[in-house]
């Protein structure tokens, strides 16, 4: 015999005790409120509008700050050797092999969760590098490194009777570097916030060691970690909701051919 009924008949008093005052009204702890996604879409792109400001207006303290620190000498310096193999090492064909060997482990202890997380951030890193290094061969901005033998700006894919499309010293804006690393680091993050941060540091990384050495401004950077991390978290979002559909509908087209 249940001394406690779990439920109440609608309409009883025990339900309108339960629901409050005001039976009816949405704030009630049954009805709890909802905040629209669109609060945050609108908050998240304020706070990203308020950052690509900031990166752009302190590039140029920045870059003096850095240059003041590492001296004439800097070149044969262990930092300068230490920012160049995080730059090296951070870049898209070291993601993919990292990413395949954790594919291999993943595999190897039967972590099916795992195989997915990863292969969707070498996808999500290969498509928000590719979008950036795309775009960054017709903004023509000039490299910090380059001052002052070029002054500093976005001369855009043609300038002066001069293609400067695939010039290294114009193909600043955005980072690829950074938007390849915050695009793999980005979906670990999403799927796992725990192990993601730690992912999302080694990311930074990349992206301080390209400032450190020149070879792109703050806003570069800046601009390439939100784009990246919206890439990331977009596909990482379809792969969750329509990743396994999608599979069984390839393997069913595979099998019948």
């Amino acid at each position: 015999m249940r001394l406690f009924p779990l439920s109440a008949p609608q309409g009883t008093g025990a339900t309108t005790a339960l629901r409050g005052e005001y039976p009816h009204s949405q704030f009630s702890p049954l009805h709890p409120v909802k905040t629209h996604p669109l609060i945050f879409v609108v908050l998240l792109g304020l706070i990203s509008i308020a950052a690509i400001w900031a990166s752009f207006r302190y590039d140029a303290p920045i870059r003096a700050a850095v240059v003041a620190s590492q001296g004439k000498n800097w070149k044969k310096t262990d930092d300068y050797q230490f920012h160049s193999k995080v730059r090296k090492y951070g870049d898209w064909p070291w993601l993919m092999l990292a990413g395949a060997i954790g594919i291999l482990i993943a595999w190897k202890f039967r972590s099916r969760e795992w195989m997915r997380i990863i292969a969707v951030a070498m996808i999500a890193s290969t498509l928000a590098g590719l979008i950036c290094n795309m775009s960054r061969l017709t903004t023509g901005r000039t490299r910090p490194r380059e001052s002052p033998k070029i002054e500093q700006g976005f001369y855009g894919p043609w300038n002066e009777g001069r293609l400067l499309i695939g010039q290294p010293a114009y193909n600043s804006f955005p980072s690829g570097h950074t938007a390849t690393a915050f695009g793999f680091a980005g979906v670990i993050f999403f799927a796992c916030p725990l192990i993601g941060l730690g992912a999302l540091i080694l990311a930074a990384l990349v992206g301080c060691s390209s400032i450190a050495m020149g070879a792109h401004h703050l806003s570069d950077v800046v601009v390439s970690i939100i784009f990246s991390l919206a890439v990331s978290w977009f596909v990482w979002k379809w792969v969750r909701q329509n990743g396994d559909q999608a599979w069984r509908q390839l393997r069913v087209k595979l099998l019948r051919k």
